[in-house]
């Protein structure tokens, strides 16, 4: 990413929506940016793990776990999974796990903390509908841009 997400709402201003939430930086690429793919699952991350292991073309998987830290949704070998389909980012509204190799991976991954607590693999959830978290509609197509500063999407 080339543009500040400061500089990008200078610019585009009410062009785009704010997450209001304050995110964890955990993965080793602190600034992403792509397309918006969603999964909605509650402890569940069957469906996650599954749309991981599509081609990303540079999308970031934006992922509504209720803000659930009960169980992680994301660990290292999920992360792995997104690498190597080319995925840019995962933001979760929920926990994930191997924070310590997560940092070192060359991937976007934001999250409300971590938890080492595995989820159900039952495949229960949704896959690219519009989720809604810390104010912002996540609206799959629409790119979103997430630095230290925080996350943007277009409205």
């Amino acid at each position: 990413m080339t543009i500040s997400t400061a500089d990008l709402w200078d610019e585009r201003g009410e062009e785009l929506a704010g997450l209001s939430m304050q995110l964890r930086n955990l993965g080793g690429t602190a600034a992403f940016t792509g397309p918006i793919r969603t999964v909605q699952c509650f402890q569940d991350n069957a469906l996650l793990r599954s749309v991981l292991g599509e081609p990303g073309d540079g999308a970031v998987l934006v992922v509504d776990g209720a803000g659930s830290l009960e169980t992680a949704l994301l660990g290292d070998q999920i992360a792995q999974l997104a690498l190597e389909h080319g995925w840019s980012g995962v933001v979760v509204h929920g926990a994930v796990r191997d924070s310590v190799v997560l940092a070192t991976l060359p991937l976007g991954v934001k999250a409300l903390g971590t938890n080492p607590r595995t989820s159900d693999k039952e495949g229960t959830g949704a896959v690219d509908v519009p989720v809604t978290f810390g104010g912002v509609v996540f609206t799959p197509g629409k790119t979103l841009w997430s630095d230290e500063d925080g996350v943007l999407v277009e409205r």
